[in-house]
């Protein structure tokens, strides 16, 4: 199912995977996948002496210089195309709403609910099951598009359909439970409170928010991936050492299977009020060196010690209660225009939730700015935290050389700040190397790698 055409509160699953961590495939509503061509990556040196003059924007150009040709064209042109699916996505999400409002379908579905059961509280949920199912099937060929055969076009999975498919109906069944849960609870808001319905939607799914936010780790992201406990030895000691050093609650670190999926390098700290835990991705167990490793997850810890997950909570819910407000305008707006025609009675009506939808998808997609600073700025924090705390800016900087498998590495700045969400590959590397030249004196750092110059 797209993720727009979930809408509004469908969003908050999408939100709760981006605060919590877990795999891409989550993230992504459905499975991510792996290259099969490799960006050209060259080993540095393991150890030298930093002596001499040290320059971080000639070092950061040194390193993007690494990723050229056609592995440089292949993650520029998957990354714009996705500038793109932004805009088709709310697109195809307000043509199925359309599709639903037009041919009364979605007044059939509220007459179907409304002969099962008298009681309005109970047809809800039953309409609602029904709009879940329907539009997973309008939308279904734009998800195999998105996230099977265009992952596949640039190298991107790991999966056969089967196995893709299998991973889309799990992603349903948690959309789907979920969904129907905060749709009967906020509709059941609306008939208490018709003029102020937007403000306890708002605190509705706000309260699902941290819900997920608990949960996601220990009961979600299992359903996808196997976790286990890392191997016994070095690494695990000094990642340990690391969370103990940052007053992280955790006596353990996890390791997920996500290479069955994608070759995509990924770690977390996830969880909240006792659920947390460190977890990092077999790809970057596999790929990355111990110098990655530490520093990806110095990175990760910074976002639980800087208490990402509560400043991301208050942030976003300022959006979605914008998001609520503008959403109840613009269905009052569009249904005193189309109401009769639609069949559309009030704003408690559950035949209304395409307008919903549409209005929430339009919202999002103007708000993408917004939103992508929110955890631009986090990621940009957590980074210079995580090299504060791990002491590996070339480990860093290695670590983003592998994610421009999938991320443009050197942007313009408008559309870095228009469309992403994460720091580009060059201002995370050169924040490295402005790093790592204000400590060339220390003792780790003149024993640690070279950087490229």
């Amino acid at each position: 199912m797209s993720r727009y055409a979930m809408g509004l509160c469908a969003a908050l699953l999408v939100l709760v995977f981006s605060l919590t961590g877990p795999s891409a495939a989550l993230a992504q509503g459905g499975p991510a996948a792996a290259p099969t061509t490799s960006v050209d990556v060259h080993p540095l040196p393991p150890t030298a002496s930093a002596t001499v003059a040290f320059d971080p924007e000639k070092a950061t150009n040194a390193y993007l210089a690494r990723v050229s040709g056609e592995a440089r064209q292949k993650s520029d042109s998957y990354f714009e195309g996705g500038y793109w699916l932004i805009l088709w996505d709310t697109i195809y999400a307000i043509a199925v709403s359309a599709i639903l409002l037009f041919t009364r379908f979605s007044a059939r579905m509220r007459k179907i609910a409304e002969g099962i059961t008298r009681s309005r509280f109970w047809q809800v949920p039953i309409y609602v099951m029904q709009y879940v199912v329907v539009t997973a099937v309008l939308t279904l060929p734009m998800t195999i598009y998105e996230n099977f055969l265009r992952e596949h076009q640039y190298g991107l999975s790991n999966q056969n359909f089967m196995q893709w498919l299998g991973d889309f109906g799990i992603i349903f069944a948690v959309n789907f439970i979920v969904f129907t849960l905060i749709g009967t609870i906020v509709y059941a808001a609306i008939r208490g409170s018709k003029r102020y319905w937007w403000v306890w939607g708002t605190a509705i799914t706000m309260v699902f928010l941290v819900i997920g936010v608990m949960v996601a780790p220990v009961f979600i992201a299992p359903l996808l991936n196997h976790y286990k406990p890392l191997r016994e030895g070095t690494l695990k000691q000094s990642i340990l050492s690391l969370a103990r050093s940052e007053g992280i609650p955790v006596d353990n670190v996890y390791e997920f299977d996500a290479s069955k999926q994608t070759k995509r390098m990924s770690a977390n700290v996830s969880g909240l009020l006792g659920t947390t835990r460190i977890s990092m991705n077999d790809n970057l167990l596999n790929r990355g060196s111990d110098r990655e490793i530490l520093a990806v997850l110095g990175h990760e810890m910074g976002h639980y010690v800087l208490d990402h997950v509560t400043t991301g909570i208050t942030l976003f819910g300022i959006v979605i209660l914008v998001g609520f407000a503008f959403t109840a305008w613009g269905f009052g707006f569009l249904t005193d225009l189309f109401g009769g025609v639609w069949d559309v009675r009030s704003v408690d009506d559950p035949a209304g939730l395409p307008v919903l939808m549409a209005v929430g998808s339009f919202f999002f997609l103007i708000a993408t700015p917004i939103t992508n600073t929110i955890t631009r700025s986090q990621e940009a924090q957590a980074d210079i935290f995580g090299v504060n705390a791990a002491r590996q800016p070339d480990g860093f900087a290695q670590a983003a050389l592998h994610l421009s498998e999938y991320r443009k590495l050197d942007p313009s700045p408008l559309e870095e700040f228009v469309f992403f969400d994460h720091p580009s590959g060059r201002n995370r590397i050169h924040m490295m190397m402005v790093w790592k030249k204000e400590h060339l004196s220390d003792a780790d750092i003149k024993a640690g790698p070279v950087s490229p110059q």
